[in-house]
């Protein structure tokens, strides 16, 4: 059984910065767009982190904020569904071509997608709030946070 290295309160405690940088950055970035489409992203990225916390908190907060579990529960098949708007999708593609950097290149087209349904202003928040899921991932999976289920 996996326990935890460091817990996440303990975190806070010991680098209060740390979490409140990266709060900050999400949530001013989250400010300017719509509040499913980021649930959305934040479980996507988790899911291909391996993220066990993050998926957790955020498909918790999204069934609070309304998102029917059904399509959460295609989430990690959204490409093969009909199920998510357009710019859903752009922003899906976006998370996981960010989240995904090491493995693969970011082509024009990759862009493209994105540029179709957001404006520059969004595309940067969008990419801010990536930016901010994927270091709480790899926080909470370095030091196994776990889950409060």
């Amino acid at each position: 059984m996996m326990k935890e290295r460091i817990a996440y309160q303990q975190v806070y405690k010991l680098q209060p910065s740390l979490a409140q940088s990266l709060i900050g950055l999400g949530d001013a970035a989250a400010s300017k767009l719509e509040h499913s489409l980021i649930h959305l992203v934040k479980i996507r990225a988790s899911q291909l982190n391996n993220c066990a916390f993050c998926q957790h908190m955020h498909a918790n907060e999204a069934r609070k904020d309304g998102e029917k579990q059904s399509r959460l529960d295609v989430l990690p098949a959204w490409k093969e569904v009909p199920f998510f708007s357009a710019r859903e999708r752009a922003a899906l593609s976006w998370a996981e071509t960010l989240t995904l950097l090491a493995q693969n290149d970011i082509h024009d087209e990759d862009f493209a997608l994105v540029r179709e349904q957001f404006s520059e202003e969004e595309i940067v928040n969008l990419t801010a709030v990536i930016v901010a899921i994927n270091a709480w991932n790899r926080i909470a999976v370095g030091f196994h946070f776990l889950p409060k289920i």
